[in-house]
């Protein structure tokens, strides 16, 4: 009679561990949630997520100085998704305001893409894109652009609202936007410290998270593309082939095992296992360990920080304690003789990620490298690389898109074009953006700016890289 009644106990224990192991592994569920549809007057459905008509009164309002205009697009492309079939087109300043729950950081993706219409020449589409106080576009175009672009930012909120402004740059042209997203963020994604780096040091980089950021770079190193279906917080990552450079010596590697995500390091938010599963790397097949060095090259702009993430998971060594590299940033030595294996806890296909921030530079380029270094073994891995992020940070104006600030893109419209500044304004603007500096300087709280590394990291490694709780 026993039997039976341990069967079912057996059963009822592994049916207990199968429910903690789909729980530990939710989807991503966030608290503010705005997927609007611009211009329509019915739901569209994305990915499996559905955006809401603009018109729709919920916790999002559109507010226009005048009436809009609504766009449609009559002979879409084939499978097109449809919020690309209409848009909301703009002749004065405009806003759109989302009612904000949760404090911290958003993500806020616009979509773009102009289609055959009689009411608008495209031509004449140029707009400066306004995100809580923040320029997130400056004379943006998109006229004659064929596929879809779609912009993300990253913008701390702590008002209790985000507003999105649409400015024409000049009483001639018109702004228009296919759709928005705004959504709270992880709170894991962007942390407050990173690591600044600079052709004579390495130090610490503090208030990051205050920081207006715009993702220009997204890269999953030798795998393929991650669409927004397929990732956690619904972001896109390309391939890397047009950024490696050639003769890098690197060999791709794939894993068709778990992801060990671990509490303090880096989270399913931060990189889908589709990025964590798929690799480059540096390979001694010998005694002599290779003198080569992957390196990606990525455009940059003068005059900003960049924000440079990157992520590390050993889906190819054999065993722990055999992968030792170096890493670099624009030439520059970040992180001396990382210890992947210490860095994920001596644990195998564990994810870590670094966060690095340097200045662009008049070379026009950004370029991140991965190679051996004093500690690498023979016959062993010797430098990996999973994924490459990277995000330009807002610059003393508040501005992620030129030198002037957002008061002065208002107060000028529509006198005309705003693209030049007169040095009173450009002071005006400097002198807000250094009281929001201190300000944020004052608020900011202490380390939180890497994947989790050991207490016991040596003095040595310690100056070259810091440990964080994930970001």
């Amino acid at each position: 009679m026993e039997f039976p009644y341990r069967k079912l106990i057996l059963f009822l224990s592994i049916l207990s561990l199968s429910t903690l192991s789909a729980l530990s592994h939710s989807p991503f569920s966030p608290v503010d949630n705005f997927l609007v549809d611009c211009g329509s007057t019915v739901g569209s459905t994305v990915d499996n997520r559905l955006f809401v008509p603009d018109s729709a009164k919920r916790d999002s309002s559109l507010s226009s100085s005048t009436r809009s205009i609504t766009l449609r697009n009559e002979n879409p492309p084939p499978n097109s998704p449809q919020i690309y079939s209409t848009a909301r087109a703009f002749r004065r300043p405009s806003k759109y305001k989302f009612l904000i729950r949760d404090e911290g950081t958003h993500m806020v993706r616009l979509h773009f893409q102009t289609f055959n219409s009689l009411k608008f020449d495209w031509n004449n589409s140029q707009f400066h894109v306004l995100v809580n106080g923040f320029v997130a576009l400056a004379d943006f175009r998109a006229g004659g652009v064929q596929s879809p672009i779609v912009m993300e930012f990253l913008i701390w909120v702590s008002t209790g609202k985000l507003v999105i402004e649409f400015v024409p740059a000049e009483k001639s042209n018109f702004a228009f936007v296919n759709a928005i997203e705004v959504i709270s963020a992880p709170k894991d994604l962007v942390a407050d410290t990173a690591k600044f780096v600079s052709s004579d040091k390495v130090e610490d980089f503090n208030g990051l998270a205050k920081q207006a950021l715009q993702v220009v770079h997204r890269v999953n190193v030798g795998g393929s593309k991650v669409t927004p279906f397929n990732d956690s917080i619904w972001r896109t990552w390309i391939t890397d082939d047009e950024y490696l450079e050639p003769n890098s010596g690197s060999k791709r590697v794939y894993f068709g095992g778990r992801i060990k995500y671990q509490d303090g390091g880096a989270s399913r938010e931060v990189g889908p296992d589709n990025v964590y599963n798929s690799a480059r790397v540096i390979h001694s097949t010998n005694a002599s360990i290779p003198k080569v060095n992957m390196t990606w090259v990525f455009p940059a702009i003068a005059g900003y920080k960049y924000l440079v993430r990157m992520h590390f998971c050993d889906i190819a060594s054999i065993s722990i304690g055999l992968l030792y590299f170096n890493v670099y940033v624009n030439g520059n030595l970040a992180y001396e003789n990382l210890d992947l294996s210490m860095a994920s806890n001596y644990i195998l296909a564990s994810p870590f990620y670094a966060d690095f921030v340097v200045d662009g530079d008049d070379s026009g380029v950004l370029r991140v490298s991965v190679g051996p270094s004093n500690m690498s073994v023979p016959y062993a891995i010797d430098g990996v690389l999973n994924g490459i992020e990277i995000m330009k940070l807002n610059n003393s104006m508040g501005s992620l898109d030129g030198d002037y600030c957002a008061g002065w893109v208002l107060r000028n419209w529509p006198s005309g074009h705003v693209g030049f500044v007169v040095p009173l304004v450009a002071a005006a603007c400097l002198l807000l953006s250094i009281s929001l500096v201190m300000r944020r300087k004052m608020n900011a709280e202490g380390f939180v700016a890497w994947s989790r590394l050991p207490m016991d990291v040596s003095e040595a490694n310690a100056k070259h890289g810091n440990a964080h709780p994930s970001s």
